[in-house]
This record gives structure tokens, C-alpha cells and sequence, in this order.
């Protein structure tokens, strides 16, 4: 038991001089050491510990399923611990997390410096960001994230604004009322197709996925572009821009935004191009309609920290949110949709924890090892592809391309037929990695890697485990 005496009499701001006690300096220390020797164990994939305990596992997850209305789609529940790309289930087993709960642990599992900032945080009064209080951390965040959203093409920053919240679906939320209150009484907007944008009511509406909205009542008109195709980009770039002009023509004066996925995400991985966007949005600016960026995914993950900077289009942009990676999720904009009183507020914004991971994925963003043409995202995705591009030349009838964009990796399996990706799925998890898949007609395999973290040898290792899942399913076939 530590029994150093207490220290009252210094000067100061107790709050700050709380993180300098010798005694946190030493029960943190201690707390990362432990953290490092349990983690330690876990070197590689290997399958559950004990009959009975798995016995237990499953009785477990067949109850929580059953309490929260539907089943898990991997039967997943963690120990808490991990190491890298490396994380342990609760019944024991370890799986290499290729989609990190669809893009949230970038930087993986147990990292140090992450547990460093959640012990830091959990030693915070304010359990809870929110409306009426936030810590000062909140304030450096919002001061990091506009830092690097203004930090490449603009010759004075263009966003003003950051407005933080706890899900990737209320930062579209918050950019969609600010775009509605700023072009009052516009009551439409514009989407492409397959695009996500989330799964509350009005934004399962914008969502072009049906099976999203099932029974749920008509919140908000939404028109739809044809997207990018890589195989016709002049076409597509045509197309689009024809849909668009007929929408606007059609209703004029009625549409506050367009909704823009650089990269499209639950769609299948595919990135746009800046000769396909830039048109639209010039259109767009020249209609007064918002451009409106979904960064929700792709944010951390392309050769530049935003997408849009990746793709040369900031100075067209007007809102954009991001999530994921960033743990906490905010909307940014420019000073023109500066909302009236009211418009935005919530209890809450988001945990101390969270928000000090925050802080620390800021700068690693910020640092610029990841991003660039020779950055740790590119060589992660030529990895990847390198591997890809192998499996398909060899047996073009179990996986093609197209690959996705930095750290969005994609691949088609097996002609992209749905129950043969969902018994890949499968298998992967069984042999110990976990992705996930994307699209329709081709449903594709995604991977969503936790970038910084992953080596090498690990990109090899799963890419061989992917081999084999991809030699049990052709063999179900024969």
C-alpha cells in the first residue's frame, strides 16, 4: 500500500498538479507494466482455453444475444485485452482484428500509449463531457482537429468550427441541421447511390440500403447521383453531373445539401477521383447547396489525414464529420453555417477517456509518419494489395480487385456471391482473423487494419490465413 503523505500546500491548479503525484507517477507505472506482461502472452491466433470455459462462453453469448434482440454477427465478446492487431476473446481465444470494430481501434488493442490515457482521464471529475461541462481537454481537441483539417491547401483556414459529439451518426446529424437551418426552407437532399450515412430515422433515409428503413416512416426526400465507376470515369463524371443538374432543375431552391463519400464505405471500397467530384461540387457552390463531407471512415485513413485533402477539394467543401478512429466524433464547419442558438447542444459529448485518446490520435495524425506517398498507410496498402494481386493471378476465380484506398483495403471473392463471402467470413474467424464484408452485387471483403500497429510479418501471416480460407471454401464448391 502506497502511504507517501499527502501534499496540500503546493500552489496551483489541484487538478493539474493531481497527474505530477509521485504516487500516480508510480500506480501509473505500474498499472502499464501490468498491462505489458499480460499482453505479452498473446503472440499469435489460437483457438479457445478449455472445453468447459468455452461451454460457459457460448451459453453466454447465446444470452446476450437474446437480451439485446439479435444476434452478434461474430460471436465476440473480449477479455479486455490485447496486443497490436492482436485481441483475446473471453473464452480464450486470440484472432488478429483486421476490421477493429469497423475502423475504431486503429491504433489496435492495449496500446500503451492509449492506456496511458485512459488512466490519466479516469482520474478526471467529469466523467462525462457534455453541454454544460467539459474539461479543458475538450477545448485542445477541438483546437487539434481544426489545426489539422486547415493544415494543407488553404491559404487562410477555411473551417471555423468544430462542434464535438459521441457517434459518427449524430456528427451527420449535427452537419445535416446545420445545412437545413442555414438554407431554410431547402427540405431535400442529395446523396449518391449505395452510400451510407447512418441508421437513425432521418439518416437511414439517406442510407441507399432498404433493409435499413424496413417499417420505419418517410423522415426526409432524398435524390440520388450515380456514383463513380472506374471503368468509365468521363461516363460516370457525365452522368452524375447530368443527375445532379435534373435534380436541382426539378427542384429549385428545395435541396440544403449533398452528401459526399469520398471513398464509399459500406458500399464496397471504392474511391472517387478528384476529376469526378470537383464538378459536382463546384455546381453545388454555384447553387448554394452545402457540400457535405462523411469523413466518418475514411478520416486517418487515406494518404492525407482527410479525404478531401487527399483529393484536393477543401476549398469546395463546407461541413464535414469524422469518426471512428478519432474516438470522439465531431462536425466541422465553416463560419458561414454558424448555427442560431440552440441548434446544437447534447448531455453528452463523449467520456474523459475518450476524449484524452482523442487528444493523443491527433497527434499521431499530426506527426506524419502515416500519411504521404512513402507514409506506414500506403505501405500497409501495397501490402496488402501485393498479396492480393498474387492470390488473384494464381486463381482468378477466387478473388479479384478493385483494392480500396490507403487503409481501406478491399478484394472480391469468389465473384463477390454474398453466401460464399459470408462462409469465407466464417472460416477467417475460425482460423483466426476477423474482416468483414462490404457492398452488394459483388459483396466484397473488407479489412479495416489497425495501421500503425500491424507489422509486416503480421500483413503475411494474415494474407496466409486468407489462402487457406479461400482453399476451404473453393474446395465446399467442387
Amino acid at each position: 500500500m502506497i502511504t507517501t503523505p499527502r501534499q496540500t500546500s503546493i500552489p496551483g491548479i489541484a487538478g493539474r498538479r493531481l497527474h505530477d503525484d509521485p504516487r500516480v507517477t508510480r500506480a501509473r507505472a505500474y498499472l502499464l507494466e501490468a498491462v505489458a506482461d499480460a499482453s505479452a502472452s498473446l503472440t499469435g491466433p489460437r483457438g479457445p482455453i478449455g472445453e468447459g470455459h468455452e461451454q460457459s462462453y457460448t451459453k453466454t453469448l447465446a444470452r446476450f444475444s437474446e437480451q439485446r434482440g439479435g444476434n452478434l454477427f461474430y460471436p465476440f465478446l473480449g477479455s479486455g485485452l490485447g496486443r497490436g492487431p492482436l485481441v483475446e476473446l473471453d473464452d480464450g481465444s486470440v484472432k488478429y482484428d483486421m476490421i477493429t470494430g469497423i475502423g475504431v481501434h486503429f491504433f489496435g488493442h492495449s496500446h500503451p500509449e492509449l492506456v496511458r490515457c485512459a488512466i490519466d482521464a479516469a482520474l478526471s471529475d467529469t466523467i462525462m463531457a457534455g453541454n454544460l461541462q467539459q474539461n479543458s481537454d475538450s477545448a485542445a481537441l477541438v483546437d487539434e482537429i481544426l489545426e489539422l483539417a486547415n493544415s494543407r491547401g488553404f491559404a487562410s483556414p477555411r473551417f471555423a468550427h468544430c462542434f464535438l459529439t459521441s457517434s459518427g451518426a449524430m456528427a451527420n446529424e449535427n452537419a445535416f441541421k446545420l445545412a437545413f437551418q442555414r438554407h431554410h426552407p431547402a427540405d431535400r437532399v442529395l446523396a449518391f447511390e449505395k452510400c451510407f450515412c447512418g441508421r437513425t430515422m432521418v439518416l437511414s433515409q439517406i442510407t441507399d440500403k432498404p433493409a435499413y428503413r424496413v417499417g420505419l416512416p418517410p423522415t426526409i426526400a432524398v435524390d440520388y447521383v450515380p456514383g463513380f465507376d472506374s471503368a468509365d470515369p468521363e461516363g460516370s463524371g457525365k452522368r452524375a453531373h447530368d443527375a445532379l443538374l435534373s435534380h436541382l432543375s426539378r427542384y429549385p431552391g428545395r435541396h440544403a445539401a449533398m452528401k459526399f463519400e469520398l471513398v464509399v464505405g459500406e458500399g464496397g471500397f471504392y474511391p472517387g477521383t478528384t476529376e469526378f467530384f470537383r464538378p459536382l461540387m463546384e455546381t453545388l457552390n454555384q447553387q448554394n447547396v452545402a457540400v457535405v463531407v462523411d469523413e466518418v471512415q475514411t478520416f486517418g485513413r487515406t494518404p492525407a489525414p482527410f479525404a478531401f485533402q487527399h483529393f484536393g477539394l477543401g476549398n469546395l467543401v463546407d461541413i464535414v464529420s469524422i469518426g471512428k478512429l478519432s474516438q470522439i466524433c465531431a462536425t466541422l464547419f465553416t463560419g458561414t453555417y454558424k448555427p442560431k442558438p440552440g441548434l446544437l447542444s447534447q448531455t453528452f459529448t463523449g467520456s474523459a477517456t475518450a476524449i484524452a485518446a482523442a487528444r493523443w490520435v491527433m497527434s499521431q495524425l499530426a506527426g506524419g509518419s502515416l500519411h504521404g506517398p512513402d507514409g506506414r498507410i500506403q505501405r500497409v496498402h501495397n501490402r496488402f494489395v501485393k498479396h492480393f494481386r498474387a492470390i488473384a493471378t494464381e486463381h482468378p476465380e477466387r478473388l479479384s480487385g478493385p483494392f480500396g484506398l490507403g487503409g481501406m483495403i478491399a478484394c472480391t471473392p469468389f465473384g463477390g456471391e454474398p453466401n460464399k463471402v459470408r462462409r469465407l467470413l466464417t472460416r477467417l474467424f475460425d482460423l483466426g482473423v476477423i474482416a468483414f464484408m462490404a457492398g452488394a452485387e459483388p459483396t466484397r471483403l473488407r479489412f479495416l487494419p489497425p495501421v500503425p500497429v500491424v507489422a509486416d510479418k503480421d500483413i503475411d501471416a494474415v494474407c496466409g490465413i486468407l489462402r487457406l480460407a479461400l482453399d476451404d471454401i473453393a474446395q465446399e464448391s467442387e
